[in-house]
């Protein structure tokens, strides 16, 4: 007969009520969402590079033109098409810091070109926080020190400089502070209609839902690069840079929002037979409440990731209505306003580095994408890779 006191069957320690007899909790299910999603999302190497690079954009937008050692329109005559220009540290084999060699322009008439030659005996060392052009640091202090200059007589050309003499290198850095704000305006505005109008329509439906239906799809059924065009060609010429750049982020979030509002208005008829909205109604709370505190969050992740892939088709569109001559003009610098400088073909074949304004527009458009890709896998952790 088997012993029922025996250890195999029975606990011999006393028992105690407040003990924990369930199974440890699995760690990920207990731990907040957001440190879910950063799991997830840092295991996502392209999307989060391409985070970083864009907080290092975005930071460095403000400090543009101390880092910037020239002005945006700030030209040098003599150096008209200048070739890029290395930063050396040795010369002749002795450490002597950065520094750059002299260049004297000579016009090659033979295949209508400008020669660059360098002074290789007398090397101009680089001057730090020094006193250059007037700018605006952090968009409101005036002042007129850089990072580093190039010394008297000599220049820093680090991507070259375009037609006019104008220093590439400061220029992108310039323009990026309109190119990549463009995108957060638009997407704003975009955001704002495509929300509101599309959950309105999702939430009451009726006539209501008809009625935005059919608006979205006239929008919808109109080309958009025409579209841009006309909108952007009926800016009055005489307006002022920042005046133009302000309608042309609104054209371009006027554009967007009808793609989010029938994402928005779709997922809200499909929420609003949900338990919890129908407790909330029954609570007596307002539809704004609903849609704000109820509504919204279930579809918070939807909406990051489609900012993250809708900020640049925007900075696309600046730069297309810019290239064409349709968006920023001179004397504002964009991206679109440099490679609009750069249309001439021939030139670019004799001077390839003044096609060096697309490389950042296609980097940024590429970080936003991989980055969107990422967030959208992340944001719902609990599913597979």
């Amino acid at each position: 007969m088997t012993n029922l006191t025996d250890d195999h069957y029975v606990d011999s320690a006393p028992y105690d009520a407040n003990a924990e007899t369930s199974a440890p909790a699995h760690p990920d299910l207990d731990a907040p969402n957001w440190l879910l999603i950063w799991r997830k999302f840092r295991r996502h190497k392209l999307g989060l590079i391409s985070a970083v690079f864009l907080a290092i954009s975005y930071l460095m937008m403000p400090f543009a033109g101390f880092i910037a050692p020239y002005t945006p329109n700030e030209r040098n005559a003599d150096h008209l098409y200048a070739a890029p220009q290395m930063v050396h540290f040795f010369h002749e084999g002795k450490f002597i810091g950065p520094f750059v060699y002299p260049e004297t322009a000579t016009a090659d008439l033979e295949q209508f070109r400008w020669v660059y030659t360098s002074d290789y005996d007398h090397p101009a060392k680089l001057e730090f926080f020094c006193k250059g052009g007037t700018h605006y640091f952090l968009g409101f202090i005036k002042t007129d020190r850089h990072l580093f200059c190039a010394p008297e007589g000599a220049t820093v050309f680090l991507w070259g400089a375009d037609r006019l003499g104008r220093d590439v290198f400061s220029r992108i850095f310039y323009g990026g502070q309109l190119s990549l704000t463009v995108g957060l305006i638009g997407i704003t505005v975009s955001f704002v209609l495509g929300i509101s109008i599309g959950g309105i329509a999702g939430y009451f439906g009726g006539w209501i839902d008809w009625v935005v239906n059919r608006i979205i799809e006239v929008l919808r059924s109109i080309p958009e690069l025409p579209l841009w065009l006309a909108l952007s060609a009926a800016v009055p010429s005489h307006w002022g840079p920042v005046a133009v750049f302000f309608i042309i982020s609104i054209i371009l979030g006027l554009l967007d929002w009808p793609g989010l509002a029938r994402a928005v208005r779709s997922k809200f008829l499909s929420l609003r037979e949900e338990e919890f909205v129908r407790a909330a109604e029954m609570m007596g709370a307002k539809p704004s409440r609903i849609i704000r505190k109820h509504l919204l969050p279930n579809f918070a992740s939807h909406l990051i990731a489609s900012a993250m892939l809708s900020i640049p088709a925007m900075i696309l569109g600046e730069t297309a209505l810019s290239f064409l001559g349709l968006g920023l003009r001179a004397p504002a610098v964009s991206w679109g306003v440099m490679l609009n400088d750069a249309q001439n073909l021939a030139s670019i074949e004799i001077y390839p580095w003044t096609a060096i304004p697309m490389l950042p527009v296609i980097f940024v458009v590429l970080a936003f994408n991989f980055l969107g890709d990422g967030l959208r896998d992340s944001l719902d952790p609990y599913s597979h890779d």
